[in-house]
């Protein structure tokens, strides 16, 4: 999974010259974990939510608070490696 990840993350730039050239920049090993990190934990966080709804028959809203929390984690890594 850490592959597909580092894949996502690489920036691939067009350096102008002679010929162009195509250039990828691969990302930090601290941010591939950490993005590493989150998808783990929006798996854990989305089987704690149906298991609280299997159970107990209701609906947590401070762990759909904390999904949304790693889910713009994600998008935000993702789109802000892009920018740069």
């Amino acid at each position: 999974m850490r592959d597909w990840i580092r894949r996502s993350l690489t920036k691939v730039t067009v350096v102008q010259g002679k010929r162009a050239k195509r250039v990828e920049i691969p990302p930090s090993e601290r941010l591939v974990y950490g993005v590493y990190f989150a998808a783990i934990a929006l798996i854990g966080l989305v089987a704690l939510e149906i298991a609280h709804m299997a159970f107990l028959g209701s609906w947590n809203s401070e762990l759909f608070a904390a999904i949304t929390l790693v889910v713009g984690t994600i998008l935000g890594a993702f789109f802000g490696v892009k920018a740069q």
